[in-house]
């Protein structure tokens, strides 16, 4: 399966998404803020990467991406940016709308359905 990078930094909802995407088989790296997303990213080259939107600051989930997309290294792999930002704002992601300012595979809002999370990786990865 993919090796995926999980950028968050609410603890429970990374032993919660790190469960169930390990028993899917998939193999887990996780950092809980921006700059070690990067530097994991820049390490470990993953397949796949869940970014979450407000971390160490309101917006450093999409300082990552932006970094990530300017990366010759980075820039295609699949970005799922979670969110619980429309909660907090009111703020809607919309894919087409948004895809010049924010260009990632897939906006996610949280909370997210484990079989939908699945869904959209799998989408992400081709399969």
């Amino acid at each position: 399966m993919a090796k995926i990078l999980l950028v968050d930094d609410d603890p429970d909802f990374v032993d919660a998404t790190k469960l169930i995407l390990e028993k899917s088989g998939h193999k887990i790296s996780v950092a809980n803020n921006g700059k070690d997303g990067w530097d994991k990213a820049q390490k470990e080259n993953p397949d796949l990467l869940l970014v979450d939107v407000m971390m160490e600051s309101p917006d450093a989930g999409f300082q990552l991406v932006y970094k990530l997309k300017n990366d010759p290294k980075l820039k295609n792999k699949p970005v799922l940016l979670l969110t619980a930002v429309g909660k907090v704002t009111g703020f809607k992601f919309d894919k087409q709308k948004d895809q010049d300012f924010m260009p990632v595979t897939e906006y996610l809002e949280k909370p997210i359905k484990p079989e939908v999370l699945l869904d959209k990786i799998s989408k992400a990865l081709g399969k």
